[in-house]
């Protein structure tokens, strides 16, 4: 039983360390802002902007996932928490940020 263990974790893809590494830098910072000083997350009116929002918190709940090195195995959660949906929408958060 140990022998079947150990072989099907062998065939598994390796994580990218580097891409883990960039994942938790992009998500850590953000997550910091929008727990401690949300307001720094206005648009020009002054106020949030829900859709976006909640895309960018896609972005950081898709870094951290990616970041620790968790794989979701159902198809949907793979693609959406993965670097490639991500890391976008974790970059229109800075720029949502700066911006304000």
């Amino acid at each position: 039983m140990t022998d079947i263990t150990i072989n099907s974790n062998s065939e598994e893809k390796k994580p990218n360390k580097y891409g883990m590494f960039i994942s938790c830098l992009l998500a850590f910072p953000l997550a910091a802002v929008l727990l401690v000083h949300p307001s720094a997350m206005l648009n020009s009116n002054g106020e949030y902007s829900h859709s976006a929002m909640m895309l960018i918190m896609i972005g950081i709940s898709g870094g951290f996932i990616h970041g620790v090195g968790f794989q979701p195995r159902f198809w949907l959660w793979k693609w959406l928490f993965s670097p490639w949906i991500a890391w976008p929408l974790m970059i229109w958060g800075y720029y949502t940020w700066f911006i304000a």
